[in-house]
This record gives C-alpha cells, sequence and structure tokens, in this order.
C-alpha cells in the first residue's frame, strides 16, 4: 500500500492523511506478520514486526503533547504495543501481534472518524480547551484545582 505512494504523493499529502496511511500501513504488515509466522516464515516475520515498531515509533514522535492527557495517553499506547510487538518478535507469538493489531485498528479507526469531521483543521477544540482550563496544575505542589 504505502509502497504504492510516491515521493511526490507523499509530499501533497497533509500531516493526518500521512498518520492514517502509517496506520495502515502497519495493520497490512502485522496481518502480514501473523501470516508469516503461521507458515514458519520467521525471516520475513521478524522483518515486518520490526517495520511495524518503526512505524509506531514514528508515530509516537509526531504526538502533539500539547493536546493534554489524550496525548499522554496516546503514547503509553504506542510503547504498549511497540513493547507487544518485541515480545511477539522473540517469541514469534501471534497472539501479542493481534492484540497489537486490535489497538493498532482501533486508533486508524478512531483517527480516520476524526479526519472525516475536520477535527483537527487548524481550530481549536472547544471542549479541550475548557478542560485543559479547568484542571489548572501548580508546578511547585503537583496539585490539581478546579
Amino acid at each position: 500500500m504505502i509502497e504504492n505512494l510516491t515521493e511526490k504523493a507523499l509530499l501533497e499529502k497533509t500531516s493526518q492523511e500521512i498518520t492514517s496511511i502509517l496506520y495502515k500501513a502497519c495493520i497490512e504488515k502485522l496481518q502480514n506478520a501473523i501470516i508469516a509466522i503461521n507458515n514458519n516464515d520467521y525471516e520475513n516475520a521478524n522483518y515486518l514486526l520490526q517495520r511495524c515498531n518503526d512505524i509506531i515509533y514514528r508515530l509516537g514522535a509526531g504526538i502533539k503533547y500539547e493536546a493534554g492527557i489524550i496525548a499522554d495517553q496516546l503514547d503509553s499506547l504506542y510503547n504498549y504495543t511497540a513493547e507487544l510487538l518485541i515480545e511477539a518478535n522473540l517469541k514469534k507469538d501471534v497472539k501479542s501481534i493481534k492484540i497489537a493489531l486490535k489497538i493498532i485498528n482501533e486508533i486508524s479507526e478512531a483517527w480516520d472518524i476524526a479526519m472525516t469531521k475536520g477535527i483537527d483543521k487548524g481550530k481549536p477544540n472547544k471542549k479541550v480547551l475548557k478542560y485543559e482550563e479547568t484542571n489548572v496544575t501548580d508546578e511547585k505542589s503537583h496539585t490539581y484545582y478546579k
């Protein structure tokens, strides 16, 4: 899928579209890794799982932490998924890959819904801003005020 995109085509995509492409590429590679392990093609499975971890690393590097708690939670999901894939690769464990696949699939679906609704089009999300206004932290005492 992603292999079919030229450099020019990628340059014409928004960052949101590229994120969606990365999710889809990861899903495709995870599905192929399961098939490879089931066929005892461990070399190909290793390659595919390493590529998935590369994708997850790149997705994590693109997180906008100013978005608040959701960014931290997404970072935790990426870290957990990466750990699952490392374990799956070491043990050639399809069950761990399926868990990672479910996580990435759900994030991808949510991302696509957000894109179609135009949530991240440069307009601040009023609900997020309201949450941040009412949950201010005192840096010194780490006390939350409401």
